[in-house]
Formats: C-alpha cells, structure tokens, sequence
C-alpha cells in the first residue's frame, strides 16, 4: 500500500529553521524519487524540491535554492527537508511525493502525502 506521512510542520519566525520529514512504506520508496511541493494560500500547488533514489539529483525551485535542503535516508524510507532562512512566504502547507522517475516526480507524481502545515510569522 502507498503511503507517505509528512510530519516537522508548525509556526516558526521570519528567518528560523523548521525541518520537514516525510515517512514512506518501502514499497513506494525502494527505488523511487521523492519530492516536496507546497501548496501556499490562494495559489496552486508547486514544485520546491526533488531527489533521486540514488541521490545524484537534487532539482530545487529559484525560490528556495541555497536555503533548503531535501535528502533521503534510504534504510529508513525516509526523506527531509531541511528549511532555513525562512521567510513569510514559505508558508504553505507542504505536501511529499513520490514517483518512480525524478523527471515525472517535480511534474506529475502519482503518490502524495495529506500536507503538514508551515507558517513564517514576520
């Protein structure tokens, strides 16, 4: 069974850190690329950061190169990503990927976890 369950979200201030974590069933992790993706208020969802199974690949969106950081632990099934110098448009609700490709993981993946709640006071 697919499953991916977000957790790390919360209220952080304007240039703290806060660290995602996203919790995958080995079926949907063994061999696939993970991603982030958050969905902000009153926009539509998108692409923040991706990686590969092998780690080779790390694709991240122009707004938050240089101050996020996705990584996976693969004998825990477990990906992260990593939020420092936050600002008051990082809030989102923040939603982890998978699919079997890093290609169609930042366009179209197939499995999504329920969201987990960021928000950067000022």
């Amino acid at each position: 069974q697919v499953q991916l369950v977000e957790s790390g979200g919360g209220l952080v201030q304007a240039g703290g850190s806060l660290r995602l974590s996203c919790a995958a069933s080995e079926r949907t992790f063994s061999g696939y690329a993970m991603g982030w993706f958050r969905q902000r208020p009153g926009k539509e969802r998108e692409f923040v950061a991706a990686i590969s199974w092998s780690e080779g690949s790390t694709p991240y969106a122009d707004s938050v190169k240089g101050r996020f950081t996705i990584s996976r632990t693969n004998t825990k099934n477990t990906v992260l990503l990593q939020m420092n110098r936050l600002k008051p448009e990082d809030t989102a609700v923040y939603y982890c990927a998978a699919e079997q490709s890093i290609v169609v993981v930042r366009t179209g993946p197939r499995y999504w976890g329920e969201g987990t709640q960021v928000a950067v006071s000022s």
